[in-house]
């Protein structure tokens, strides 16, 4: 039988490769942790400085002035004044970031009886990090890396208790939590994810999974109570982070609701707009960022035009209930296959230079020095990425729930949960992102490296049983693998 003689030969090396390597560990796991961490910060590395955006300068302010800030939380500013050691270092908070991304992989892998060791963590670190944009999300002062940890974090909470020590429960809260507290998206998702595990542990009662629903409900209830508290003690001025209604309104405008409601009912008491609606651009960023919009006219991000805002979301939703659900799930749409690296990174982030200019200018010199700042981060160097991104992200979302079939087919009952999992929760997220404010690729790209990540632990779990299947019936004619 040379066929079944060969073939375990030939498998056995990828899934044993482990089992090698930890049995080296006072080296095996400092190279994978270094190899890893390099990867992920392989951007900020060849920049010269952790990679930036528009949004960084306002979490930066909102932190060195203890103040609410509109779609900027506090939290992820205090993160970055702490990681950094009190703007020490911008370093600092990427590679917490980064390692972060390196123990969540390692977790999930070893709570779905994968290999875990330093050879599996490293390869998934480098194949993420090469075929998908996770590494311009780690090394970057953004809260955006949090987002997909977070879900990650309230997976294993929810459905891989047992598996976890102490500690790991409590990392994992505390990764939860500050996602939570850092982007009011986050929150969102993760209230929806919750449900999604409430609904589990209520249908799933026929498949051989430990659900516990109370753990990710203490870590989202937690977030709910203290983010008001906080802001009530450390600026004297309780809620969450404000915002939420001017990037819906953004969207009404983008898709034409809101000028329809205008053009319909004006004048109306109480309505700036109205005699403004001329100026009334047609892209919700034009709305929200644009020097001439007439956002600006009616107080901007100042708050005052947010009553306003709501009472016009509020009037035009009920008067085009058809419109306004059709244009939902046609963002919806949109957004779920927007998943392209390097949204906007190749642009003049003005706003975080001249912040870091006036508050920080012990990090200005190295800042200004870095390849970002230099032009050098460039649209055609994200059209290459995405040769490779694109492709892959987009194939592996629309394989999860086929492979989610094909697990249960497997009795891997814990897999095609997770695959199902990950798919509602970007389907969520396109939902909060895309219809509750407008499609962008980096609200999606952010986190659809968690559908190639599932794909390859899927396939890592079917080329293991395959393997052990055929050694089982070759017997003895398979190597020792040490």
């Amino acid at each position: 039988m040379p066929h079944t003689k060969a073939m375990p030969r030939l498998l056995w090396p990828l899934p044993q490769a482990a089992r090698l390597f930890s049995g080296l560990p006072l080296f095996a796991w400092p190279l994978c942790l270094i190899a890893s961490l390099a990867a992920l910060l392989a951007p900020a590395l060849w920049n010269g400085f952790a990679v930036v955006f528009y949004d960084t300068g306002g979490y930066v302010e909102a932190a060195l002035e203890m103040k609410l800030v509109p779609g900027r939380s506090l939290f992820y500013g205090l993160f970055l004044w702490a990681a950094s050691l009190g703007w020490w270092s911008f370093w600092g908070p990427a590679l917490a970031q980064a390692l972060a991304v390196v123990w969540l992989i390692r977790l999930l892998l070893r709570c779905h009886d994968l290999p875990a060791g330093p050879f599996a963590v490293g390869g998934f670190s480098l194949g993420l990090s090469a075929l998908t944009g996770v590494s311009w999300y780690a090394a970057q002062l953004m809260p955006d890396v949090l987002v997909p940890l977070t879900a990650l974090a309230l997976w294993l909470l929810g459905f891989r208790w047992l598996r976890l020590g102490r500690i790991e429960r409590a990392g994992l809260g505390l990764v939860a939590l500050l996602g939570l507290l850092s982007h009011m998206s986050c929150l969102a998702l993760a209230m929806g994810l919750v449900l999604v595990t409430l609904a589990g542990r209520l249908f799933c009662r026929r498949w051989p999974l430990h659900i516990t629903v109370a753990p990710p409900v203490a870590v989202v209830a937690a977030a709910l109570i203290l983010m008001p508290l906080l802001h009530l003690t450390l600026t004297g001025k309780g809620g969450y982070t404000p915002g939420g209604p001017t990037f819906l309104f953004g969207r009404l405008v983008q898709d034409g609701i809101a000028q329809r409601w205008l053009a319909e009912h004006c004048p109306a008491p109480g309505i700036k707009l109205c005699a403004l609606q001329h100026r009334l651009p047609t892209t919700a960023d034009d709305f929200l960022w644009g020097g001439l919009s007439p956002f600006l006219d009616i107080g901007g991000w100042t708050g005052d035009s947010e009553p306003e805002l709501k009472q016009l979301t509020k009037a035009a939703v009920s008067a085009y209930p058809g419109m306004t659900l059709w244009t939902t799930l046609r963002s919806t749409a949109q957004q779920m296959v927007k998943v392209a690296t390097g949204d906007a990174l190749e642009e003049d982030h003005h706003d975080t230079r001249g912040i870091l200019a006036d508050f920080l200018p012990g990090m200005a010199p190295s800042f200004k020095a870095a390849r970002q700042q230099q032009d050098q981060v460039t649209q055609e160097l994200f059209d290459r990425l995405n040769l490779i991104h694109l492709p892959v992200a987009l194939a592996s979302v629309f394989a999860l729930l086929p492979l989610a079939l094909l697990c249960l087919r497997a009795a891997r009952h814990d897999l095609a949960a997770l695959a199902l999992f990950v798919f509602l929760a970007l389907l969520g997220n396109a939902f909060i992102c895309g219809a509750l404010s407008n499609p962008h690729d980096r609200y999606q790209s952010r986190l659809v490296w968690l559908a190639p990540l599932v794909v390859a632990m899927i396939a890592l779990a079917v080329g293991n049983h395959r393997c052990q299947r055929l050694s089982n019936h070759s017997g003895s004619h398979l190597p020792s693998p040490l």
